[in-house]
């Protein structure tokens, strides 16, 4: 579905991805870690056409990203930090998602509801608390029921009860199918999220194995424990 073939990007000196190829097809729930500086997210940035790589390509269902920008109308992204105008509303914020989007396809409102958020729709975005931005974030990366999700550290900032009520609604689309992308430094949530998982190290893919290919490979049954025992061996 999504197929990143031998991409590179430089920021100056800076190769923030070094000849990086990987697919990720519908139906896997994929975790996209490494340390900081990895290139995670200029990898995300680059899948989702707001960073062009300097050489190699995207492609998303065969076609390449750059010959039609369409694709985006498919994925759901929730960034790290949501950024929306202080002076409009939650409700004046969802309205103006969907009058750009103009999509004929089923709105999904699960999370609007069960984040309550149009019991407060009418307080200002400027007012609001990081955990709440990051609900209205998600809320409106699933809205559109798109085929794709990328969600970059989605329960950052966000409350425990919040927080399961979005792991929950990832475990419903990913068992719908689709395909899921997610970034997080807290892997311990991970575990029961991904089937995927994809490191990454100073730009470079170190590897791309499945949930149950790390357990068998380091004998650990926990993420971030499978991880340590990688990055020992190193």
């Amino acid at each position: 579905m999504i197929i990143a073939s031998n991409v590179t990007k430089r920021f100056g000196k800076l190769r923030a991805l070094d000849d990086v190829s990987v697919t990720c097809n519908k139906g896997q729930t994929i975790a996209l870690i490494g340390p900081n500086g990895s290139g995670k997210t200029t990898l995300i940035k680059t899948i989702l056409g707001m960073v062009v790589p300097d050489s190699g390509f995207i492609t998303f269902d065969q076609h390449n990203i750059l010959h039609n920008w369409g694709y985006r109308e498919r994925i759901g992204y929730m960034p790290q930090i949501g950024r929306y105008p202080d002076n409009m509303t939650i409700a004046q914020v969802i309205a103006m998602m969907k009058d750009i989007r103009k999509s004929s396809t089923h709105l999904d409102e699960d999370l609007i509801k069960a984040f309550k958020l149009d019991e407060i729709s009418n307080k200002k975005m400027r007012t609001l608390s990081g955990g709440t931005r990051q609900k209205v974030s998600a809320s409106l990366a699933f809205l559109f029921n798109p085929d794709v999700l990328i969600l970059d550290e989605p329960t950052a900032g966000l409350d425990p009860l919040a927080s399961e009520i979005l792991k929950q609604k990832i475990m419903d689309e990913k068992e719908k199918g689709k395909l899921i992308l997610i970034t997080s430094h807290i892997l311990s949530e991970l575990d029961d999220l991904v089937s995927e998982i994809v490191y990454m190290q100073e730009g470079k893919l170190q590897f791309h194995k499945t949930m149950n290919q790390l357990r068998e490979d380091t004998g650990q049954l926990k993420l971030a424990n499978a991880i340590a025992q990688i990055m020992k061996q190193k």
